[in-house]
């Protein structure tokens, strides 16, 4: 029986590619955590930045619990089998008022992953919707084949290559996917999906869990991961530590050796050697 979805949610996500909205957090832990977040760019006189939005489970202590956290791993299980790493963390930050946006795409199509064993668990730490650009998702899509993409760059995407499918997506076909802080999305790693700019008045925070089975492989680079849940019977990943500090000097080595390993799968055929800021 799943642990926090019900079997018809189970079903509408591997029909649909998708669902929401799943409640996994408090007002309160909503409030801790994004105060974590905004401490440190308090601190550091900036919003985070380039390789520091990536796998920010290993710098910080607040994303490590978040990637833990029961419900939201209780969900992934639901989903995808007892036995989970975190592959990796992206904090998708929207300024308020700002142009930035996610172009339509498949997560998969960089990643270098054998399988499609894989969702991202989608935190809201500030409100999603329409004006604050939401995700939108296009149902069923990810019943299809890996698109063909095109690589942009563009100053404004989020994305790590500015990567967009070669096709056409129809809006009136798609679905919004508007969440209340504290709630997240699941989605499936082949959705076609995308977002607009941040009209409001608010930064529009989200942290992008990606969980995948431990059967999965990383067919361009030997790869590191978090077990998070159940067993590793097939060593694929090197094992990530878990912070015990903030940024300490662990910490720091252990996210720059797992960015150095993600890097060079993501942005392989290209001269990229760093996540964009």
């Amino acid at each position: 029986m799943p642990k926090v979805l019900s079997s018809s949610a189970v079903e509408a996500y591997h029909r649909d590619g998708y669902y929401f909205p799943v409640p996994v957090l408090t007002v309160a832990e909503v409030a801790r955590y994004r105060g974590c977040l905004e401490e440190h760019e308090a601190e550091t006189g900036a919003p985070l930045q380039g390789n520091w939005r990536h796998k920010s489970h290993l710098l910080f202590t607040w994303v490590d619990e978040l990637v833990h956290h029961p419900k939201i791993v209780d969900a992934a299980e639901d989903v995808l089998g007892p036995d989970l790493f975190c592959w990796t963390t992206n904090f998708f930050i929207k300024e308020a008022k700002s142009p930035g946006f996610v172009s339509w795409h498949q997560d998969a199509f960089y990643w270098g992953l054998s399988k499609d064993d894989v969702v991202t668990a989608w935190v809201a730490l500030s409100p999603a919707n329409l004006e604050s650009g939401c995700m939108k998702f296009l149902p069923g899509s990810q019943t299809q084949d890996h698109l063909k993409h095109v690589d942009t760059f563009h100053k404004d995407n989020l994305l790590s290559r500015g990567q967009e499918i070669a096709v056409k997506v129809e809006g009136e076909k798609t679905v919004d996917c508007i969440l209340e802080p504290g709630e997240m999305s699941l989605h499936h790693v082949k959705l076609v999906h995308g977002s607009e700019p941040n009209r409001s008045n608010d930064r529009r925070i989200g942290l992008a869990i990606r969980y995948i089975r431990t059967d999965v492989q990383q067919l361009k680079v030997r790869d590191s991961a978090t077990l998070v849940r159940g067993i590793d019977r097939y060593g694929n990943f090197d094992h990530e530590p878990r912070p015990r500090r903030d940024l300490d000097e662990a910490a720091l080595a252990a996210h720059a050796d797992a960015i150095g390993r993600q890097v060079k799968a993501l942005y392989s055929g290209t001269d990229k050697q760093a996540f964009r800021a």
